[in-house]
C-alpha cells in the first residue's frame, strides 16, 4: 500500500460542503467540512480499490454552458 497526497479543495453549497480532490478530478459531499473531507477519503479510497480490482473505470467528456461573467474560471 502506498500513502499518497492530495489537494482538497473544499466550499459550501446549498446547506452542503463540496470537497474535491483536484489531482484526481473525485468528489464527495458532507454536511460539514470535516464530513465532506472524510467522505472524500472514502471516495478515493473506493476509486483506488477499484482500479486495483481490474474494474473498468474511466472518463467521460461533458459540455455545459457556463456563465463566465459569475468570476468563476
Amino acid at each position: 500500500m502506498t500513502k499518497r497526497t492530495f489537494t482538497a479543495r473544499v466550499w459550501p453549497e446549498n446547506g452542503w460542503f463540496i470537497a474535491l480532490a483536484i489531482e484526481i478530478d473525485i468528489a464527495s459531499q458532507g454536511e460539514s467540512e470535516r464530513e465532506a473531507l472524510a467522505n472524500l477519503r472514502e471516495a478515493i479510497e473506493l476509486y483506488y480499490e477499484a482500479l486495483n480490482d481490474g474494474e473498468r473505470v474511466y472518463s467521460l467528456e461533458v459540455d455545459v454552458d457556463v456563465n463566465v461573467e459569475a468570476g468563476v474560471a
